[in-house]
């Protein structure tokens, strides 16, 4: 299963904090690794649970500016030397499964938007089926990972092109929607997706985690900027569907948490959730 994770964002948002440090190394709490709670960058979490779902492949794309990042996921025996034996081990197990990784960075010449993103990750994917992942947003569960059912609602039915996770939400500005045709046992069937629509055909919005085949990659060189003149991945998912691929969604349940620190108004619910859940 390759992976890849989004990270070249700007942060605009959260200036002037971002201005020095990128938005995916915001600090929130966790217990991974460890029995007790630890402040950890998102993309670490982000990381560790998709390396728990089997990710061992990993495409990470970053801005120019964002070396800070690729400086963080790279081993550090001498640090390891200054700290005493409890952290030592709660960062060796990060170090460890990196060790075990394959990363592959990408640097995103242009803030054009996260479809084009995904777009420059093809030349790591190839022809394989791939999760992305944006690098500043997770779920919380006390079950079974929404990644991992990603993964097996794809490897059930062969037809699928796209799996999306959603959730419920009142305010549809932030959120790609989806307009939901027939209820299957396990997942929905996608008829059609709109990136932040004025009228929205769902009371659900797109969370930034997906599992792809490859033919994604034709939808994605075909479509043109829109929003901000952003390539918008929600575009190419309409064009999947448009040429008569199975797009598909499933929902988080209500013991699962969405981390989301891409703004202001949610980083403070962030902090809270993961201190609570994490």
């Amino acid at each position: 299963m390759k992976i890849v994770i989004t990270a070249a964002g700007k942060g605009t948002r959260l200036l002037p904090f971002t201005k020095e440090i990128p938005k995916e190394m915001t600090p929130v709490f966790s217990k991974i690794n460890s029995k007790n709670h630890t402040v950890r960058p998102i993309l670490e979490i982000i990381y560790e649970q998709l390396y728990s779902a089997g990710g061992r492949d990993f495409t990470i794309i970053i801005d120019k500016k964002k070396d800070l990042i690729k400086r963080y996921f790279t081993m550090d025996k001498k640090f390891l030397k200054n700290l005493d034996n409890k952290q030592t081990k709660n960062i060796s197990k990060f170090y460890n499964h990196l060790k075990n990784s394959k990363v592959n960075w990408v640097y995103q010449k242009k803030a054009l938007g996260f479809g084009d993103a995904v777009r420059i990750s093809e030349k790591y994917v190839k022809d394989e089926d791939f999760i992305v992942h944006a690098g500043d947003a997770y779920i919380l569960t006390n079950g079974i990972h929404p990644i991992s059912k990603l993964i097996s609602t794809a490897k059930k039915d062969p037809e699928i092109s796209a799996v999306l996770l959603c959730k419920k939400v009142v305010d549809s500005k932030r959120y790609g929607v989806p307009e939901i045709g027939s209820n299957k046992k396990n997942y929905k069937i996608v008829k059609n997706v709109e990136e932040k629509p004025k009228k929205p055909k769902s009371n659900l919005g797109i969370l930034p985690i997906y599992y792809f085949k490859a033919d994604i990659f034709e939808c994605l060189k075909k479509i043109k900027p829109g929003r901000l003149n952003e390539y918008q991945l929600t575009d190419a998912i309409q064009k999947l569907i448009e040429n008569n691929k199975k797009v598909v969604a499933i929902t988080l349940e209500k013991n699962e948490y969405e981390v989301d620190v891409g703004i202001v108004a949610t980083l403070k619910s962030a902090q809270e959730i993961s201190f609570k859940h994490g």
